[in-house]
């Protein structure tokens, strides 16, 4: 099979096409070929050598959709969609045309959902889910998501409406305003030189259950945000991590911080997420993800490149 390798990590540079021989299920384990792999900057930064526990050598690649060619008779023949800490990390990942997995490490993929559609919910959907969860963004609680155009971000606003929560998005371009609008979700323009506490007070007048940061640069402002319990969920950090929070307001608040890592979920407690939600593409209670741009494997390389460039497209694999 023709799969992404590294032999070693700290460059781009390390990651080549090879030819590998297809993966051999284990003994409660499935063979799924691969009809499409998401890419996310965590598997940038995993070539890059920022995660120390990867094992070498490595295939990358954490999200995936396809088709189950060996396993338990009842996934025989099943299209599903999965992902997991381990994929990348610590077992042979997705950018591959094969991929070994744990057989309550897949799902059925909703039939909605192209293959690309299924391979780019992975890291951003079960993020997304697992923020909302910890923060009891439920039915009548006040949501306001930073970065709400960005694959977590619009994750997080289409599972929150789904779950009955009031949802207000921050975005900084007018298209993604509009098109938060589009779908019945508030909107916040963030306008150059101006905050985001004062541009939503301005706009609304009161303070939110949960705000999530999926920016990772906004900490400091979601305290700000919070109604009186309120909680601010993180996802990520700039730089060395360190941030200024107005720790008065916190407690005036009775508010609490909650970070969230995706790296945490394995295989099969991300499948019992991406099981829970299958019903609702399906339903039409979830929008899918927009914003796909298709990729050979043979331009992997290249793209890998341009996502640690700041590309702002999400970016798929297709065998």
């Amino acid at each position: 099979m023709k799969a992404l390798r590294i032999e070693a990590t700290g460059s781009l540079d390390k990651l080549a096409l090879v030819d590998l021989p297809n993966p051999k299920p284990a003994e409660g384990e499935v063979l799924v070929r691969i009809a499409a792999s998401g890419l996310n900057t965590s598997d940038v930064s995993n070539v890059l050598g920022k995660h120390p526990y990867t094992t070498l050598p490595r295939t990358p690649g954490r999200d995936f959709s396809g088709v189950v060619v060996e396993g338990p008779p009842d996934l025989l023949g099943k299209s599903v969609w999965g992902t997991g800490k381990e994929f990348g990390f610590t077992r042979d990942g997705s950018h591959a045309e094969f991929i070994t997995a744990p057989a309550n490490g897949v799902a059925l993929k909703p039939d909605s959902l192209s293959f690309s559609q299924a391979a780019a919910c992975g890291v951003p959907l079960t993020t997304a889910w697992s923020a909302l969860e910890r923060c009891g963004a439920g039915k009548g609680c006040r949501l306001f998501v930073i970065g709400a155009a960005g694959g977590v971000g619009s994750a997080a606003v289409t599972l929150a409406r789904w779950l009955g929560a009031e949802v207000v998005g921050a975005v900084r371009k007018s298209e993604h305003a509009a098109a938060l609008e589009a779908q019945g979700v508030r909107s916040v323009l963030l306008r150059e030189g101006e905050t985001i506490a004062a541009s939503a007070k301005a706009q609304l007048g009161k303070g939110f259950d949960v705000v999530f940061d999926t920016s990772g640069a906004r900490l400091a402002e979601a305290v700000l945000l919070l109604a009186p319990y309120g909680r601010a969920a993180i996802i990520v950090a700039h730089g060395d991590g360190s941030v200024n929070v107005p720790v008065r307001n916190l407690y005036r608040s009775a508010g609490s911080i909650v970070g969230v890592n995706s790296l945490l979920f394995g295989p099969a407690e991300c499948a019992k997420i991406l099981t829970r939600v299958q019903p609702a593409f399906d339903a039409g209670q979830l929008t899918p993800p927009t914003g796909i741009e298709e990729r050979p494997l043979a331009r992997g390389a290249e793209t890998y490149g341009e996502l640690s460039r700041g590309a702002r497209v999400k970016f798929v694999f297709v065998n």
